[in-house]
């Protein structure tokens, strides 16, 4: 609960300091055109899960022992790469969540990239979508999560850590992403 405390308090100060300000229809514009530009992209993705480590600073070792961390699933996704060599992605997946549940997720993706190397890239940004879990009655969700990767020509190990209180949150989820070509 605190965690969607946290993420509609975020919502409300971006809200509020803009409040004075009418959103330039040139923010608006840029949404829409990336959003749009995604969508109609040519690349695909594959997302495959690999595991959901539960933070230990803040659960008990007998309630991790009940809990599921390695899930199955499987995500599908269209991405682009953009002028700055920024990826976007819009992608949706299901896989099996710490209590053996099927959460589906459905999203849009941003990691600014940077790239020592030719065929290496680090990926940090941000993940915003919706999701269902039994455990909510399968209500949908918003989430906002930060994202991070490492990439290696065509596949990345991407992450984003969910946070928490005591006993709830506070979990590293970590999947494979393929591009496909």
């Amino acid at each position: 609960m605190k965690y969607w405390l946290i993420v509609i308090s975020m919502f409300l100060q971006v809200a509020t300091a803009h409040a004075e300000e009418p959103l330039s229809p040139g923010v608006w514009t840029r949404v829409q055109d990336s959003l749009s530009q995604t969508w109609n992209a040519t690349d695909y993705e594959l997302y495959i899960p690999i595991n959901t480590w539960h933070n230990r600073s803040y659960y008990s070792s007998e309630k991790i022992d009940t809990f599921n961390e390695h899930p199955w699933g499987l995500g599908f996704g269209k991405s682009r790469f953009d002028e700055d060599g920024d990826w976007h992605a819009l992608y949706v997946m299901a896989f099996q969540d710490s209590h053996n549940d099927i959460e589906p997720i459905l999203g849009y993706g941003f990691q600014k990239t940077w790239r020592p190397m030719n065929d290496l890239s680090l990926g940090l940004g941000y993940s915003v979508g919706l999701t269902l879990r039994k455990d909510f009655n399968y209500l949908p969700l918003p989430i906002l999560a930060p994202l991070f990767s490492v990439d290696y020509k065509r596949i990345a190990l991407q992450s984003t850590y969910i946070p928490g209180g005591n006993g709830n949150g506070n979990i590293l989820f970590t999947w494979l992403r393929w591009q496909l070509q």
